[in-house]
């Protein structure tokens, strides 16, 4: 099984799990993200499936920056353009979505997304699965039902997914515009493989063979929902979700000031 394989098959997994959340909104209006509410979540979630959609199969996609505030800029217009909060339609909409990426996620030899950027397949289907499990648990969190995310589907959406798109992105994408943070912090996600975030004064790539400031093992769901914003680094380090170490913990701090995914 390839890579594309094992990331559409998470994500056929993943989908009907969102789309009964999204069915069972009970108001729609329920404030979320900042300005957003649910029901603007889960609206969002099915523009994420259209133009990856498009992106695969070779069609036009959004013009964006592909940074924080650029792609708040895009999001914004698409939800002011896209009237439908209704949480049957919106939940009936994903779900053919979801039909339709897995129809055109075939191997190809690139993907034109985003900015241009040139991507395989499968990254374009780990950006799927990412999307699907942290907004999963925003509308999740926003009803107040569980949604346990399963360390498979983590590690595939982070390595499949993630890493990859912080690989091809110009290195200013996945930071802050205007941080001085420095440091180099290893990743070791539990269950896959060793990352080492390199950041240096606004930019952000990933190093090899270097030693690092710090060491954080992580569990991969625990790792997305803190990267994104979704929770703190003191719950999972209580928790037992992550163990840091090294010559310089405290630059664990630095790093997620810094950073800002799109």
């Amino acid at each position: 099984m390839t890579e594309l394989d094992e990331i559409r098959a998470a994500v056929r997994e993943v989908v009907p799990d969102v789309v009964d959340l999204v069915r069972r909104i009970p108001d729609r209006a329920a404030p979320w993200i900042g300005t957003w509410t649910v029901a603007d979540v889960a609206a969002h979630l099915s523009h994420v499936f259209r133009f990856d959609i498009d992106a695969i199969a070779g069609h036009p996609v959004p013009e964006a920056v592909v940074t924080a505030p650029g792609m708040a800029e895009l999001n914004a217009k698409l939800l002011a353009d896209d009237g439908d909060r209704d949480p049957a339609v919106l939940a009936d909409r994903l779900a053919a979505l979801a039909d339709g990426f897995d129809d055109v996620a075939v191997e190809a030899p690139h993907v034109d997304w985003l900015q241009g950027v040139p991507l395989p397949p499968s990254v374009v289907a780990g950006h799927v699965l990412e999307e699907c499990l942290i907004h999963g648990h925003d509308i999740a969190a926003a009803t107040g039902r569980p949604w346990p995310i399963r360390r498979r589907h983590a590690l595939l959406a982070i390595e499949g997914g993630v890493l990859p798109l912080i690989a091809a992105l110009p290195p200013t994408a996945f930071v802050k515009e205007g941080s001085d943070f420095r440091g180099r912090i290893e990743v070791r996600l539990r269950g896959g493989g060793r990352t080492l975030l390199d950041f240096d004064r606004g930019c952000l790539t990933l190093g090899t063979g270097r030693l690092a400031d710090a060491y954080l093992q992580a569990d991969p769901a625990a790792l997305m929902l803190v990267f994104i914003g979704r929770q703190g680094l003191a719950k999972p380090l209580l928790g037992g979700k992550f163990a840091a170490f090294g010559p310089r913990p405290w630059k664990l701090l630095g790093m997620l000031d810094a950073i800002n995914p799109p």
